[in-house]
């Protein structure tokens, strides 16, 4: 007699990410009373943020990790199932997407992908210990604020640098671009950096180290620089390798292309978050979350078994 693997159980929705956005997204579900899995690889960026003083609701700043802990409580509450893992792979499935994760494996109607990106980090000891020191830093968006006059450095590629610094002379008079690589800046960058008196520096880099008041930086030619910040700006990858096995739409860069209700061009298929174009922001995230999830629960009511996956 042959022996069957059961079918894997049919779900709503699968969200892959535990991100604020990917979390937010669970609870909406949830309480739409919607069935949905979270399948989070525990990569959030989120993670990442020592206190952010830029997320409504808590004047006293929170942690990203504490924030976390608390939308996955509000989630679970609701009934929403949190699981470990990485999706793996995704194929289009008569109700909807069949999803491999681990050694497991669930079909599903829906599927929001909230993975996000993940930056560049500069190639120096104990980074990770120097952001939680606030030492590096992320996102000027989320703490210039915080900066007020430091002596900061922009660390990237010239033009690209020049213009996060620029944003920077808000918050501080003593801002550096660090070039990264042998590209130089164009004329009308340069102008924009001297109008700004923002410092250039094109010495290739050695090393960066973390110091007991901030970053020291040693140039090829010997120079120490001592800041009290640095931003890397080194880039992002997204990570939408998943969108782009189902063939959906994504920019040059790996950033997935979305309509009006977060969908991307897979029917079924949406994204959120960080991994899509636009201001990489957890507020941002969550209020794409709460568009995405009431676009799965609308389509879910107008064709309630799910059909096949298809390009729109």
């Amino acid at each position: 007699m042959n022996q069957h693997s059961p079918q894997p159980t049919l779900i709503d929705c699968l969200i892959v990410g535990g991100g604020p956005g990917g979390l937010t997204a669970a609870l909406y579900l949830a309480r739409f009373r919607r069935s949905c899995l979270v399948v989070d690889a525990g990569s959030s960026r989120a993670s990442w943020i020592p206190r952010s003083h830029n997320y409504p609701g808590f004047p006293p700043g929170i942690n990203g990790n504490d924030l976390l802990v608390r939308l996955r409580e509000q989630a679970s509450g609701y009934g929403a199932r949190l699981e470990h893992g990485r999706v793996e792979h995704i194929e289009p499935h008569a109700d909807g997407f069949s999803v491999r994760y681990g050694d497991r494996t669930c079909v599903t109607r829906r599927i929001i992908l909230a993975t996000g990106i993940e930056d560049t980090l500069p190639d120096m000891p104990e980074v990770e210990q120097a952001i939680a020191e606030g030492k590096v830093r992320l996102c000027a968006i989320c703490d210039g604020y915080e900066v007020d006059g430091d002596n900061v450095a922009v660390y990237g590629e010239a033009e690209n640098a020049i213009s996060h610094a620029v944003f920077l002379r808000t918050f501080s008079d003593r801002v550096t671009v660090v070039v990264h690589g042998e590209q130089d800046a164009c004329d009308q960058a340069i102008a924009l950096a001297e109008h700004y008196d923002i410092r250039l520096i094109s010495d290739r880099v050695e090393a960066l180290h973390p110091c007991e008041t901030g970053i020291e930086l040693i140039t090829h030619s010997g120079d120490t620089h001592h800041f009290d910040i640095i931003y890397p700006s080194l880039g992002a990858r997204f990570r939408s390798e998943l969108v782009l096995q189902l063939g959906a739409e994504c920019d040059e860069c790996g950033g997935v292309r979305v309509d009006d209700h977060l969908q991307t061009s897979v029917r079924g298929l949406y994204a959120i978050g960080d991994v899509t174009m636009g201001l990489k922001q957890i507020s941002v995230a969550i209020g794409q979350a709460a568009q995405a999830a009431t676009g799965v629960h609308n389509s879910l009511e107008a064709n309630p078994w799910g059909g096949s996956a298809a390009t729109r």
